[in-house]
């Protein structure tokens, strides 16, 4: 079997950043698939369950209602590993190209203080699962490393 391509990237180099994961064409369609690293892997401690599914319904609120993005916002969830999320964005895009954006979402997040929306039981699978306060902290930590994240958390480590 082929090789999938993340898994390529070196693990034990990579470090919380913003990365482009990958660009595929799809006919006249481009999709720019970003790797939002939250956390260091095999280091840091993952995000729980709680928290990565509030900040799911949080993000996906947000960039589905985002004046610029939400025509061209086609994913947001989160990596199987729990370090962080995928977000997929019709268009060619750098990392840098969304750092601004990543600022609103993740400042969205942190400061947000209703109820998580999506979170009943007709709306959702997994409900009762959602911890906003500790997403929110997540968010803000995230969102510390954006204000002025240097190049190197902006491309996949050699």
């Amino acid at each position: 079997m082929k090789r999938i391509e993340s898994f390529s990237v070196d693990h034990e180099k990579l470090q919380k950043g913003v990365y482009v994961s990958r660009i595929d064409k799809f006919g006249d369609t481009t999709l720019t698939t970003f790797d939002i690293r939250m956390k260091k892997p095999n280091v840091d401690a993952v995000l729980g369950t709680g928290d990565i599914h509030a900040i799911e319904h949080l993000g996906a609120t947000f960039l589905r209602n985002h004046e610029r993005y939400s025509s061209h916002t086609v994913y947001f969830g989160p990596m199987g590993c729990r370090t962080g999320f995928y977000l997929i964005l019709e268009g060619s895009y750098q990392s840098r190209d969304i750092v601004p954006l990543l600022k609103d979402l993740f400042q969205f997040i942190k400061d947000f203080t209703d109820a998580v929306p999506g979170a009943s039981p007709v709306e959702c699978g997994n409900y009762s699962d959602m911890d906003l306060e500790t997403a929110r902290n997540e968010a803000a930590d995230f969102y510390d490393l954006l204000k002025d994240i240097p190049e190197e958390k902006l491309n996949y480590p050699s």
